[in-house]
């Protein structure tokens, strides 16, 4: 597989990544989600012709953006660099087969995942010729999915899955080959309610590793639901990291959840 060119070799990420922790702060970039908003987008913006002609609508299907508008993508990115991100978010946080069957565009998944990690690539690697003594980093964004393996969606049917565990790490390991593919630093498993999911995630990343014969640093980051500091699917803080950190993360994190100051104490406890 061709790899795409980075002013940082896979060999020295990690290492460089630990080093700079260990100097000072690293800042990851803001919400993806929100920035597209604010460009005003319209159906069309979304559309490429190879969605054109499938049902229903493709508003709001931020992935595909990476394909349609990767300009959009660029600025984004630019404008966090510029604020001073050291690690960006590639637009992949639902480029999953599961959550793009909502769009009946999982086909199309490969190609969203290589073309936001290149999008984010460049703009990392650009800041960094611009400013050679700040590394910058990309992080390729796995979100949660739209399903969830340990809750069921009928209230008449607690035991009901609308997916098995081995649907889900099959649709991650298509997204994480291709982020490797496209060139990201780190892999960041974000966003989890579900750490089940989380783990679908886990052993994909881990089975591409060795098949690849490459290994990235795993991030994570838990998604903490109310005051009680548990997840969606019910565990502490304390219990999820017993059950994630067999993957010998580089870091993890909380992330949309319940604002800084009340986030204080769930982060501490990590």
């Amino acid at each position: 597989m061709s790899q795409s060119p980075s002013l940082l070799t896979q060999i020295d990420v990690r290492e460089a990544l630990e080093q700079g922790l260990k100097e000072r702060i690293l800042i990851f970039d803001g919400a993806m989600g929100t920035m597209i908003q604010g460009f005003g987008l319209q159906e069309q913006d979304f559309q490429t012709e190879f969605t054109r002609g499938l049902p229903g609508a493709m508003l709001g299907n931020n992935e595909m953006l990476s394909l349609v508008r990767p300009d959009v993508i660029r600025s984004i990115h630019d404008d966090f660099l510029a604020a001073g991100a050291d690690i960006i978010e590639t637009n992949t946080f639902g480029a999953n087969a599961i959550s793009q069957a909502d769009f009946a565009t999982q086909s199309l998944v490969r190609e969203q995942n290589l073309a936001s990690a290149r999008i984010a690539r460049q703009a990392a690697d650009a800041a960094m010729a611009q400013n050679p003594g700040i590394r910058r980093y990309v992080a390729g964004a796995i979100g949660p999915a739209t399903k969830t393996l340990s809750l069921s969606e009928r209230v008449d049917d607690p035991s009901y899955r609308s997916i098995t565990f081995e649907q889900l790490k099959a649709a991650y390991r298509e997204q994480v080959e291709a982020l490797i593919e496209g060139g990201v630093d780190t892999l960041l498993v974000e966003t989890i309610f579900d750490t089940l999911n989380a783990k679908a995630a886990l052993v994909a990343i881990a089975e591409a590793h060795i098949d690849l014969g490459r290994r990235l640093p795993i991030q994570i980051s838990v998604a903490i639901t109310d005051a009680s500091g548990r997840t969606l699917s019910g565990q502490t803080i304390e219990a999820f990291w017993h059950s994630i950190v067999h993957s010998k993360p580089l870091s993890v994190g909380v992330n949309c959840s319940l604002g800084a100051k009340d986030m204080r104490p769930h982060v501490a406890a990590l």
